[in-house]
């Protein structure tokens, strides 16, 4: 029996129609699927919704895959796919298998020999790397830093040093009530020169995407990032 393909479909990253985002392509495959790995059922559904799909939501299968999902459960959620079906991954916002436990998924597909096909879509590490107007040749993304203080501070002056060494562009998010305090962190803890990037609520209409060196930063003040999506980056 041919095997299904996994297709790895991106979200917008807000509450928006998907066609301001998603290109036709990537609808026409999201409708058409009626199997799906999600970190948050009820969120996939209302993206499925809002498409909408041609199959009846009661009808379309939709198995979780998140940060408490135990690594033996993996295999089963192939299960469509070895039978033959099609299934979509989907993250709860941007692409999927970044920065989204869905890579394991897609790690055990090529092992098993299945086809992914990674769909053009949003995300908004590299919205921000776009807008920062810091390096775009020579970048990493390093997930969630500490959220002590002090091995917060430790961990930024490590990716500072590594910035000015390499001449690398540093990506890293917080959870949003933590924003506020990880900018006070950034701008305590940088050199003057360093250059901090903040881009908040991409692709809303309350965007902001600013960069300023910490000496910039210090003198203009923090803006009001608190309890809203946003990608930190610095360049020193």
């Amino acid at each position: 029996m041919n095997k299904g393909k996994l297709y790895l479909i991106p979200v917008p990253l807000t509450q928006t129609a998907p066609g301001d985002y998603l290109p036709q392509p990537v609808q026409e495959c999201a409708r058409r699927l009626k199997y799906f790995v999600a970190e948050n059922a009820k969120s996939a559904r209302a993206f499925l919704k809002s498409l909408p799909s041609s199959t009846p939501l009661q009808e379309i299968k939709i198995s979780e895959l998140n940060e408490h999902t135990p690594d033996n459960v993996l295999p089963e959620l192939l299960t469509p796919l070895l039978a033959g079906f099609d299934l979509g991954l989907v993250s709860e916002a941007g692409c999927p298998a970044i920065a989204d436990p869905g890579a394991g998924l897609v790690a055990l597909a090529h092992d098993a020999g299945i086809q992914v096909v990674p769909m053009i879509g949003p995300s908004s590490i590299v919205l921000a790397l776009m807008g920062s107007g810091l390096s775009g040749q020579n970048f990493a993304f390093h997930g969630y830093l500490p959220a002590k203080d002090e091995p917060r501070r430790k961990r930024l002056r490590e990716l500072e040093r590594d910035s000015h060494q390499e001449k690398r562009t540093q990506i890293f998010i917080e959870t949003p009530y933590r924003n506020r305090q990880m900018l006070e962190t950034l701008i305590a803890t940088c050199a003057p020169d360093t250059r901090i990037c903040v881009a908040t609520d991409l692709t809303s209409e309350t965007e902001s995407i600013m960069t300023r060196t910490t000496g910039q930063w210090r003198r203009y003040g923090m803006p009001d990032i608190d309890r809203r999506p946003s990608v930190f980056l610095i360049q020193a």
